[in-house]
């Protein structure tokens, strides 16, 4: 969370709608320069006068239901700050969709309806332990 003073400050350079906004998805108001954006939407920022250290980078997720699976490759190794320049300045990073990547977003599907569950086809080789009493007289 974030002081009066700071939340004040970010809610005049960004202004309400965003502020707001910013609320509502991150939790917290930030101000920053707007780096780039992915194939996805989403959008990433950088601030490096007023945020603490290693938490001067953020993403703004262009979906409600976010999970950081829907990062791409080189702009998760900017935001773990694993390399300086964001992919719009690298020219290593900037060769776009590889060969080998899936053309559309396969989002992770853990803790949800549609994630994979196991069945089993065997019969199984424990039993559960039921406890029988005799009845009391």
């Amino acid at each position: 969370m974030s002081t009066i003073f700071r939340t004040l400050r970010n809610l005049r350079r960004v202004g309400i709608r965003d502020a707001l906004h910013q609320m509502q998805h991150q939790g917290d108001t930030k101000a920053g320069t707007l780096i780039g954006m992915d194939r996805f939407g989403n959008k990433y920022f950088e601030n490096l006068e007023d945020e603490l250290p290693l938490r001067t980078r953020w993403v703004d997720y262009k979906e409600y239901e976010f999970e950081a699976s829907q990062i791409e490759p080189g702009w998760h190794a900017w935001m773990s700050y694993s390399v300086d320049k964001p992919p719009t300045q690298d020219p290593i990073l900037q060769t776009g969709v590889r060969p080998w990547e899936l053309p559309k977003h396969n989002p992770n599907l853990t803790f949800s309806r549609s994630a994979y569950k196991p069945y089993a086809t065997v019969k199984p080789k424990l039993t559960a332990w039921t406890p029988t009493t005799p009845s009391r007289v």
